[in-house]
């Protein structure tokens, strides 16, 4: 029971990534009115500057397998915590568009990291049984994350005077960024890495050994010697990557996470108080808070489903709530405005983006 729990303590504080990123994306949804018009920032600049994060999000994806193959799993997770705490604090401090836009991008640089580095520390460190309720932390903490930004941003609304509420808005998720750096320096290495990458076999079985304290010391060097063959076997077949038969599912999976994304359920995610505070909701920040729990709960539902109704009949339910709701979303903002058809319109947008 000890080490189950030490296995959890350290899948959930890899997967506090999740939160984090989760957190950092919807965040700016509070503030971003009162930041374009403190410094009169027009459609373009404004857009640029909300769109900052996503800029590093992509270059972080794009480079985080070097940190997190030559450094280790641990130490781009630290890495991680670092960029969070600085992105918040800089965005609080930000004295112009300018800075803001550097610190919202280094913050987006650890979110394009942590999508790669904390998936991949979970997986490595699950035995099999339970690699896969364990990996479903990531996800479930991303849309945890989304749901404590809308009500993070609702109380520091109704708390702080209006002129510096967004700062504390963007500067509160340096707290949990410190938890999460701090837990960080209490995790192991990733067995596999020590044992593939660094050739550190005697420490990657000792990690083994914690993870897995009723195997033979002859079970743990055939762990051993299991992992250092598959990281062969891969290294071999590196090269084989951008083959001809595998040309079609690497296609797939950019389109399908492509078009996830050009679906529009970001700008619900960006915009969801100004959305609501257009459809008539007289306390927008309250109602937002809706669509991250609508959000949570079909994540959950989604996480349920996966296994029994299987992926590809998912993406096809998924895609059909989207079409609908924003389509009706959009009918019901050019036809009457009606705020009870959009919100419910936008959450159901939001439980689609599975």
């Amino acid at each position: 029971m000890m080490i189950k729990g030490r296995l959890w303590l350290w899948a959930v504080t890899s997967a506090l990534a999740g939160f984090l990123f989760g957190f950092d994306t919807v965040v700016i949804s509070g503030a971003e009115k009162q930041i374009q018009d403190l410094w009169s920032l027009s459609g373009a600049m404004h857009g640029w500057a909300l769109s900052s994060a996503l800029w590093g999000t992509v270059l972080g994806a794009f480079c985080g397998g070097f940190p997190t193959s030559r450094w280790g799993r641990r130490k781009t997770l630290i890495l991680n915590g670092i960029l969070y705490v600085v992105s918040a604090i800089g965005s609080a401090f930000a004295w112009d568009v300018s800075s803001f836009i550097v610190a919202r991008f280094i913050g987006g640089v650890g979110i394009g990291i942590s999508t790669i580095a904390a998936p991949l520390f979970i997986a490595e460190i699950s035995p099999a049984d339970d690699r896969g309720k364990l990996a479903g932390l990531f996800q479930f903490n991303i849309v945890f994350g989304i749901l404590m930004a809308y009500l993070s941003n609702f109380i520091i609304g109704n708390v702080c005077e209006a002129e510096v509420a967004w700062r504390w808005m963007l500067g509160v998720e340096a707290l949990p960024a410190i938890v999460y750096m701090s837990l960080c320096f209490l995790l192991p290495e990733s067995p596999r890495w020590l044992i593939v990458n660094a050739q550190r076999e005697a420490e990657g079985a000792e990690v083994f050994r914690k993870l897995n304290p009723a195997m033979s010391e002859a079970d743990i060097r055939t762990l051993v010697a299991s992992v250092a063959a598959t990281g062969t076997v891969v290294t071999e077949k590196k090269s084989k990557f951008w083959s001809k038969r595998l040309r079609y599912p690497i296609l797939f999976a950019f389109l399908i996470a492509f078009f996830n994304q050009l679906s529009g359920i970001n700008v619900i995610l960006y915009f969801a108080p100004r959305l609501l505070g257009l459809a008539g909701m007289s306390n927008a920040l309250a109602a937002s808070i809706s669509l991250g729990i609508t959000n949570l709960i079909f994540t959950f539902v989604g996480l349920w489903l996966i296994d029994r109704l299987g992926r590809r009949t998912l993406l096809y339910i998924g895609s059909v709530g989207y079409i609908l709701s924003l389509g009706v979303c959009a009918v019901a903002f050019f036809s009457f405005a009606e705020f009870k058809v959009v919100s419910a319109a936008i959450d159901t947008a939001g439980g689609a983006d599975l």
